[in-house]
């Protein structure tokens, strides 16, 4: 992924490993046409469904009000949903709960063939729950839930699977501001929980474990990518133009036709008197 220059641009660097040290905000300048990314993103999903030997996996994270939801109904406006499903996770419950962290991820990861968007993903666990733990805290060994991720995406990838993890980078202005703006706007109010609160509150060490996060899970074949977030136009453009120049490379053509079974069929169909 990383030959993409477009994507190299936003390609996390271990060397600048804090998170104020990448932008939250880019000008329109040398930004994609969303809308022309869109119409490529549902081409080219076509095509990927229709090979049925690769898979994408989207892994979108971010601080609340980043824009998560709103990034991946953009992305989906033009994909065929026979091959798109997109997934939410929030903090682990029940059955979740008594398992390993990477239980619950398993069964929504895509067939070759389909993306899938991950609305939050497994690593929340290194992220989220180093803030609110579902358990007691010392039977974390985080280190262990590192190692594990990387080999779980080494897989993933060796297997076919493509990955694109996009943190979405928000300064603590514009956060503030979004959250306000929720309590303006009946449509939004029932959105606010004392959850937010408490996010808002724990701000600093979320992004510090992130931070982490995203040092101990960067690797060559399951990269992290750092999108300015105070924009939410601006970073659909920038991750429907990753998102396209990615299937693009999986399915640039559709299947080659078969010539033997369409002279076969024309041959049934005029027979039957059709065409």
């Amino acid at each position: 992924m990383t030959d993409n220059g477009f994507t190299r641009r936003w390609l996390y660097d271990p060397a600048r490993p804090r998170l104020a040290d990448y932008p939250t905000e880019t000008g329109d300048h040398g930004l994609p046409v969303l809308e022309t990314a869109l119409e490529q993103i549902g081409e080219y999903q076509r095509r990927l469904w229709a090979n049925r030997n690769r898979a994408v996996l989207l892994v979108v994270h971010g601080p609340d009000t980043s824009g998560k939801d709103s990034l991946i109904r953009t992305l989906a406006t033009y994909v065929d949903p026979a091959g798109f499903h997109a997934w939410s996770f929030s903090r682990p419950q029940g059955a979740e709960e008594r398992h390993d962290f990477l239980w619950r991820v398993v069964p929504y990861l895509p067939a070759y063939g389909e993306m899938v968007a991950f609305n939050r993903s497994h690593h929340e666990a290194v992220m989220a729950e180093r803030v609110w733990p579902v358990r007691d805290p010392q039977s974390y060994d985080w280190d262990a839930r590192y190692a594990a991720i990387r080999h779980f995406e080494q897989h993933l990838v060796a297997e076919g699977t493509t990955i694109l993890k996009v943190w979405l980078n928000l300064s603590e202005d514009e956060h503030r501001e979004r959250l306000l703006r929720r309590l303006d706007k009946p449509r939004k109010r029932w959105k606010f929980t004392v959850a937010d609160i408490d996010g808002w509150e724990q701000r600093s060490q979320y992004n510090r474990y992130a931070e982490q996060a995203l040092a101990r899970t960067h690797t060559e074949s399951a990269p992290w990518l750092v999108v300015p977030g105070d924009h939410k136009p601006r970073a659909r453009a920038i991750v429907a133009r990753m998102l396209a120049d990615r299937l693009q490379q999986l399915a640039p053509e559709y299947p080659a036709e078969d010539a033997q079974v369409l002279a076969h069929y024309r041959q049934l169909l005029a027979e039957r008197g059709v065409g």
